[in-house]
């Protein structure tokens, strides 16, 4: 099920005598201008995936609070910001969410918008790229897409039977297979202790590249990004917050023992949009998974969503990142 952008979801202070040089986002923020591209949210309200998948629940609840952390950060670009409201998951049907959500995120970038998506939980995986796949058929069947994912997690698994949060990579590297098309698949903050062995053989026999938490510093996530993005056409960035550590993101499905600093994943994301421009490949979508709010403390895990998302964004404004 739909609900439509809300504008009673974007409260915040106003500086009325600054001018447009002071406004917020919840100032600028609309439903989509199909003639006029921007910054696109898309919210998934769903942790149907992360019951399956034996994690703690409440991640449905995600896509408004982060909308709430949103809204009082400031509006330093003149690209447009849109919401086209949330998806929700329909009872116990996931799939049928995943490819609503999919839709909704293909007609967007048909639109011109770079997408980005407000979980729920890492189900939007899947999600995000049905959306994508489907814009692809449509304009370059054969392109090069890539997956850049910051968890601690690889999930991985194979559904059995039913998809959940810890299956949609592996949901797309069947995909990639029944296509014949190579599966581009790169994680960074992978945690040894909570990856069985299995899943790294998978991820092996996939080819899957990864970067440990332990080896999280600019000196090897550089040339890793350089080298992942350098083979690709279009790319798209999934963050799941359990990448972070427990303090700083109290509020996940799953939270993490050591995780990866929020200033290092910062500085990836600015180093691979600076990739993306060198190596021609276009960034088509980016989302943020598994804010669970029942568990957040003082809104931290919503505040650093939050200014992911507004990372996202202002990389895409031009002259932002030079090459």
């Amino acid at each position: 099920m739909w609900q439509p952008f809300d504008q009673s979801q974007w409260q915040g202070r106003t500086d009325p005598d600054a001018g447009t040089r002071s406004q917020r986002w919840h100032q600028r923020i609309t439903q989509p201008v199909h003639d006029v591209p921007g910054s696109c949210l898309v919210g998934f309200a769903s942790d149907r995936g992360v019951l399956l998948n034996k994690g703690r629940t409440g991640a449905a609840e995600g896509p408004p609070v982060l909308r709430a952390a949103l809204a009082n950060l400031t509006a330093h670009f003149d690209r447009p910001l849109y919401d086209d409201g949330t998806v929700q998951c329909a009872g116990d049907d996931l799939p049928a969410s995943q490819a609503a959500f999919g839709d909704r995120v293909a007609a967007r970038l048909e639109e011109g918008h770079f997408v980005i998506g407000l979980g729920g939980g890492h189900e939007i995986g899947y999600a995000s790229y049905s959306g994508i796949r489907q814009w692809l058929d449509r304009h370059d069947p054969n392109a090069r897409l890539g997956i850049l994912n910051f968890d601690a997690h690889f999930d991985l698994r194979q559904p059995a039977p039913d998809a959940t949060s810890g299956t949609p990579f592996y949901q797309i590297a069947q995909d990639a297979k029944q296509r014949n098309q190579p599966f581009h698949y790169a994680c960074i903050g992978i945690s040894e202790a909570a990856n069985t062995p299995l899943l790294f053989d998978t991820a092996n026999e996939l080819g899957v590249r990864y970067l440990r938490d332990v080896d999280c510093i600019d000196l090897h996530a550089t040339p890793f990004i350089r080298r992942f993005i350098g083979e690709l056409d279009y790319l798209y960035v999934t963050v799941c917050l359990d990448v972070f550590p427990a303090a700083t993101a109290p509020g996940v499905s799953a939270p993490a023992a050591i995780g990866i600093p929020p200033a290092f994943l910062l500085h990836c994301l600015t180093e691979v949009q600076r990739c993306c421009q060198y190596a021609h490949c276009q960034w088509l979508m980016g989302d943020i998974a598994e804010l669970n709010p029942s568990y957040d403390q003082d809104n931290r895990t919503a505040k650093l969503a939050a200014r992911l998302v507004w990372e996202m964004d202002a990389l895409q404004s031009p002259g932002r990142v030079p090459v």
